[in-house]
């Protein structure tokens, strides 16, 4: 990964492509996976809750090898945006440099179930735009990686990003990702420099409506949840 163009972005526009990130084997595995129930905690249907068309579920722990892995190797890197991100925005949070440091604080807090899911799209299924906030601690940063092969496997459903912008209309960012590339992303806001310094931008994310094929991704989030 390119960390310091992929740094660079976040600081400037609250999100980031990773590049390649998962192999075509991991993506399948992880396809695979989301048909054995012992994986998971937890299905919600979006048609049910208004969320949109299509099904997630949430990982139980222990969170499987890749995920944890992802969750454990990039959170050190995201930890020194996140604290960039709250001294430009003059906030006294500060983020741990380990994930488990920072799970020990979500715990105290009595959020300890894993937020990491699989996301399933079929033919006309879409997802909201919405930030993914499970309690008072909310790590800044989560990311989202396509395990799908748009053009190949499906058609359509973009990833969206709307920034709703102080005093001026919203802005969207329509993202393709290729198989097994990520989106680095803000779960609420990120600090945006501006002619009287940094303003408070928030970020929120969906996926647009698809239109052929099934589409699967992965989601990281750091936080845990009550």
């Amino acid at each position: 990964m390119d960390w310091p163009a992929i740094r660079t972005s976040l600081l400037e526009r609250g999100f980031a492509m990773t590049g390649p990130l998962l192999g075509e084997n991991d993506c399948a595995s992880l396809i695979r996976a989301y048909d054995d129930e012992h994986n998971f905690r937890k299905r919600i249907s979006m048609a049910r809750h208004g969320y949109g068309r299509g099904e997630y579920q949430y990982f139980a722990y222990p969170l499987p090898p890749l995920v944890n892995r992802l969750r454990h190797e990039l959170f050190p890197r995201l930890s020194e945006v996140a604290n960039e991100w709250a001294e430009r925005a003059r906030l006294e949070e500060r983020y741990p440099e380990t994930l488990d440091a920072y799970l020990e604080r979500c715990h105290e807090a009595g959020q300890q179930r894993p937020t990491p899911l699989l996301l399933k799209y079929g033919v006309g299924d879409y997802n909201c735009l919405h930030q993914d906030l499970y309690g008072e601690q909310a790590f800044p940063l989560q990311l989202t990686v396509v395990l799908s092969e748009q053009g190949e496997d499906f058609d359509g459903a973009e990833f969206i990003l709307v920034e709703q912008r102080p005093r001026m209309q919203s802005r969207a960012h329509v993202l393709r990702p290729k198989r097994g590339e990520g989106v680095l992303f803000a779960v609420n806001q990120f600090p945006r420099a501006g002619a009287r310094g940094f303003h408070r931008v928030k970020l929120r994310h969906g996926v647009g409506e698809l239109e052929r094929g099934e589409r699967y991704a992965l989601g990281v989030i750091f936080h845990d949840a009550r």
